[in-house]
């Protein structure tokens, strides 16, 4: 075992490297924040900060892999909120939180040495959002460049863009802005180092295999123009690497274990997962127990294990780049067998099973008001998203037992893939006005769970009557390089995830790309072998996707009748109040009355739904009637909800009155309004008049009744008032005939 040494007390002074790039400006600093982590470095774009630091234990651990955490922090205070909740702290990261420090790790991990195991501690602090430029891509070169301040023993520098693609002009863009990115058909996060490439995200309104090429080409040239910024900055702070020692086992493990090479092929060489892991587990005890005495295997436990590891990896390595064959018999371009069930559930909005050799994925989609929609508290310009994916890796599906919690790590990767996978192809709001969630239940798992859990999803998407721009269907591509030997595999299974040196996973239509997700463990990997990688992969997905669509050619003509029927219309903004009530008195009425469901916007737009067909049109009608101006000529029965002693004021839509006169409530002369109408009646009434300053509404009654005999008017006045008109003062009325 082999111990770190560093310089106690060391204090470096302040370094500071400014320079710009792309047409934005970026900084480095070092030596005045966190002096006592190995390495610490505030990397800012823009007006947006990142405090990165590492920390390497002095220790090694007996592991048997290299124990690498990377933590982002996401601080509140970076946009000046104050976090929700009770606590008003922040609690556990976000999803783009989670994510972030994915893509740290994933191109800082394989820099470091095979056999190094002291661990490594990375923390990226957001201090500053300038809710321009995001603080994600620039955590990496941060790493990168606080390992090396420290004099860690990393491969670096290391560095990582994202490329947006400008739709009018078709040009790139180094590390968009918010602003940028909402013009782009293109989100390409890609990772590496001057000489090769570690780790791509994309995320893209299906462009082509060329366009993305191109665009990596692209990246790749934008990576080593950072890391010579890096470089440079790291020859300022002229660091002292650390002395460390590679933990090295006794040759003797690896020669006895190396004996049983032929076994190990023949143990590996199953199309069955259990049956696989049965033999090769029965002959790595067998081994262990036969070639080590217990003290032996006592003092060199994680040694075994990994030369026992590395027996299997080369067996599965040999087997395809010396045969072309892979452990369960098929070749390098092959997919294992599908089945494919859409509307596999009952009742449900919208279901599908894809199953892939011992791959399952049962997807399930539920469709709801767009007031549903997912609410976000972070860091991030985002407020919330209407799609929402879901993926669950519960411990059955690889047969094991296990805790089930929250979400790890792998899941929520896993989750957002296939949910920016699906995106571009989704519905516009105005199209198809409903949140949508969709839930990957893995129920097998050998590898690509997550490809599967995109093609359940366009199953299920499909199944449930969202009208998507076109179907989905993803495939994982591993690779197993040695030196200039290099073999792409098409549809890995986990054995050639685990061992192999490639997770390339492709989403798309039959137009393009709508995903990318890569993990490279090889060094040397060029976007050539991407570029066959695509190439292979296209011919994968439009296998897979010929195969779902013969289950289920289009999406549904109409949604489930167990899913919320949703129906828009439009009211003027200044009647919104009116539809609300004091206090939300209207809106609940209508609510309970008819059973549907009411979502207002502050632009007058108003989502009406509902499960039964009856209960929505009930609703909308109410709605309409509440904000219906009555017109000049229009008819109603309107109910009797005021009597005056000269007319009656008739209810015409629940926020609309009108005046019908006395001398219009029946055919001849009328005393009083009670004689021949009370409150609470329902009578027919046509519009004769809107004055249009002050809106007041004038009716006539359409079925008149005769006036009774007994109301006629004292005076015969016809309704009108009983004072004398000027020079009929002294004049004797006449007598009524009912006097």
């Amino acid at each position: 075992m082999g111990r770190l040494t560093r310089g106690e007390g060391k204090r470096m002074t302040k370094i500071v490297s400014e320079f710009e790039l792309y047409g934005k400006s970026y900084r480095f600093e070092t030596g005045e924040l966190a002096k006592q982590a190995t390495g610490a470095v505030l990397v800012t774009c823009g007006e947006t900060s990142v405090l990165v630091t590492a920390v390497v234990s002095k220790q090694q651990r007996d592991y048997d892999f290299f124990p690498l955490t990377v933590d982002f922090m996401e601080k509140m205070y970076a946009v000046g909120r104050i976090p929700g909740g009770y606590l008003k702290r922040e609690a556990k990261p976000s999803d783009h939180g989670t994510l972030t420090a994915r893509m740290i790790d994933r191109p800082i991990r394989p820099g470091f040495p095979d056999g190094f195991k002291n661990e490594v501690h990375v923390v990226a602090t957001t201090l500053v959002n300038d809710g321009q430029n995001p603080p994600d891509a620039i955590c990496v070169g941060g790493a990168s460049a606080a390992l090396l301040v420290g004099g860690a023993p990393f491969d670096g520098p290391a560095a990582c863009v994202r490329i947006g693609r400008n739709r009018e002009t078709g040009e790139f863009i180094v590390n968009p802005t918010i602003a940028e990115q909402e013009s782009s058909d293109l989100e390409l996060t890609i990772a590496g180092t001057k000489d090769y490439i570690s780790m791509v995200e994309a995320g893209a309104d299906q462009i082509s295999e060329e366009d993305m090429l191109a665009a990596m080409t692209f990246a790749q040239e934008a990576i080593g123009a950072f890391c010579d910024k890096q470089a440079e900055f790291i020859a300022q702070a002229n660091p002292t690497p650390l002395a460390y020692t590679v933990h090295e086992a006794d040759p003797a493990v690896a020669e006895r274990v190396g004996r049983f090479a032929s076994e190990m092929e023949a143990a590996i060489t199953s199309a069955d997962k259990a049956t696989r892991l049965e033999q090769v587990e029965a002959l790595k005890a067998r081994i262990t127990a036969d070639e080590f005495t217990e003290e032996e295997q006592q003092a060199w436990g994680s040694d075994i294990a990994a030369a026992l590891k590395k027996l299997e990896k080369t067996a599965m390595r040999q087997m395809i780049l010396q045969r072309g064959e892979r452990v369960d018999g098929r070749t390098p371009t092959e997919v294992r067998p599908l089945h494919i069930v859409p509307g596999y559930l009952p009742r449900v909005h919208g279901s599908g099973l894809f199953q892939r050799g011992q791959t399952q994925a049962l997807s399930v989609c539920t469709l709801g008001m767009l007031n549903e929609w997912q609410r976000l508290d972070t860091i991030w310009p985002e407020e919330g998203k209407r799609y929402m994916h879901q993926y669950n890796f519960p411990p059955y599906s690889t047969g094991e037992t296990g805790r089930m919690g929250a979400p790890k790590r792998r899941e929520i990767g896993h989750g957002a893939l296939a949910e920016r996978a699906l995106l571009p192809v989704l519905p516009s709001e105005d199209d198809f006005p409903y949140a949508i969630r969709v839930v990957s239940e893995i129920l097998e798992s050998n590898g690509s769970s997550s490809m599967a859990s995109a093609c359940g999803s366009t199953l299920a998407l499909m199944d449930a009557g969202v009208p998507i721009k076109a179907p989905v269907s993803g495939v994982a591509m591993g690779l197993i390089k040695e030196g200039d030997d290099v073999v792409i595999l098409t549809d890995i299974q986990g054995l050639e995830d685990f061992l192999g040196d490639m997770d390339f996973k492709v989403c798309g239509t039959e137009t393009g790309i709508t995903a990318l997700q890569m993990d490279n463990k090889a060094r040397g990997l060029s976007v050539d072998i991407l570029a066959r990688a695509l190439s292979q992969a296209k011919e994968a997905r439009a296998h897979i996707l010929g195969a779902m669509l013969a289950t289920i050619s289009a999406p549904r003509d109409d949604i489930k009748d167990t899913a919320p029927r949703i129906e828009t219309i439009h009211i003027p903004q200044d009647k919104i109040r009116e539809v609300i009530g004091s206090g939300g008195k209207v809106v609940r009425g209508i609510q309970e009355e008819t059973g549907a469901s009411i979502d207002i916007q502050e632009d007058g737009t108003i989502h009406i739904a509902a499960v039964e067909g009856p209960a929505g049109k009930a609703a909308k009608d109410m709605i309409l009637a509440i904000v219906k101006e009555p017109e000049v000529g229009e008819v109603f029965d309107g109910e009797v909800v005021g009597i005056k002693d000269f007319g009656a004021f008739v209810r015409l839509t629940p926020s609309k009155d009108g005046l019908l006169h006395i001398s219009k409530v029946a055919n001849g002369r009328v005393g009083k309004v009670e004689d021949v109408l009370d409150l609470g009646d329902v009578i027919k009434v046509q519009v004769t008049e809107v004055d249009p300053k002050t809106g007041k509404i004038s009716l006539d009654r359409l079925d008149k009744p005769d006036a009774p005999a007994a109301s006629a008017p004292a005076g015969g006045n016809d309704g009108k008032s009983d004072k004398p008109r000027p020079g009929q003062g002294n004049r004797r009325p006449r007598r009524s005939h009912h006097a």
